[in-house]
């Protein structure tokens, strides 16, 4: 039971994070882009490479540990669903050309900050 406690305070903070910087995102930037989620894919994949390379390269980390950072905040952080949203509705707009930077630039950037985070971890542990 208490798992699923970790799980609901973690994503209930991911969420409250994710929704923060949407706020701010659509404040600071220029409109008809989907920035926020953007930005959330990206440095959500990014925060968690770095920690599935802490908890492989400096050791194990406890079930209820992992759940309440990587399930709880990054799933209530990231949201693929939002991403695929987005996309199609910059294709529905006739935006083809923004609609394809924001899936390949999405996709890469957020591989890529995984493969970052892991290499930052593998190299100072």
């Amino acid at each position: 039971m208490m798992n699923f406690v970790l799980v609901f305070v973690g994503g209930g903070l991911g969420a409250t994070l994710r929704h923060l910087i949407n706020l701010t995102c659509a404040r600071c930037m220029a409109p008809g882009f989907p920035w926020g989620t953007f930005v959330i894919n990206i440095t959500g994949s990014t925060v968690m490479g770095l920690i599935a390379g802490y908890f492989a390269f400096k050791g194990g980390a406890s079930q209820s540990l992992r759940l309440f950072l990587m399930t709880g905040i990054l799933g209530g952080y990231t949201t693929f669903s939002a991403f695929s949203l987005d996309a199609a509705l910059l294709y529905e707009r006739g935006e083809l050309g923004l609609s394809l930077t924001y899936v390949l630039g999405s996709v890469v950037l957020s591989i890529a900050g995984l493969f970052a985070g892991m290499a930052l971890v593998r190299h100072f542990a």
